[in-house]
Formats: C-alpha cells, structure tokens, sequence
C-alpha cells in the first residue's frame, strides 16, 4: 500500500488543527476565569448534546423506540444507574421489534 504525500499532509494538518482547538480551549479556561453565565452553560451542555443527538433518530423510529427510551428514563430515574438503563432500554426496543416482526406488524 502507497501512501500519498498529499493525503498524509491532509490528515496530520487535520490532527494538527484538532489538537490546536482542543488544547486551545483548555489553555484558554485555566488562564481566563469565564462568567458565571458561561460556568453554567458549560455544565449543561453534556446533557444538551445528548439530546441533540438522540431526539432526531428517536422521533424517525417508532413505538419500540419511544417505549425503549421511556424505559431508560424511568430505570435511571429509580436505580441512578446508567448502564443498566441502556442494557434494559435496548432490551424492550429488540424485544418489541422482534415480537412486532414475528406477528407480522413490520416491527
């Protein structure tokens, strides 16, 4: 396999500006003290990104999604456990989609 110089130069420049805006940031919040509306934003935004990616695929997907994802809600929100939530979210999501698909509803 031949490696071309200009592919290897594309990719390293690409390495190169993802480590500079990354370290970037970093260097930037340990120098500058943000405001607290700033503080606040960034603590929220995990949660924020989250939803972002989740909530387009969710809303294309059909009931066994929406029961699967109402599943993880209500197990995280009684065991404080994530894992587990996911593990039985995914679970009842296949379960549905399998007996939907057996009865011949499409699943």
């Amino acid at each position: 396999m031949e490696v071309r110089l200009d592919v290897l130069l594309a990719i390293l420049g690409m390495a190169l500006v993802t480590y500079a805006s990354r370290a970037g940031g970093y260097a930037v919040l340990r120098a500058v003290r943000p405001p607290p509306f700033v503080q606040a934003l960034l603590r929220h935004l995990p949660g924020c990104l989250f939803v972002a990616y989740v909530t387009p695929p969710l809303l294309a997907s059909g009931p066994a999604a929406w029961v699967g994802a109402a599943v993880v809600v209500a197990v995280q929100l009684a065991s404080r456990n994530m894992a587990a939530a996911i593990l039985l979210g995914v679970g009842v999501t296949w379960g549905l989609h399998a007996g939907l698909a057996a009865l011949g509803w499409g699943g």
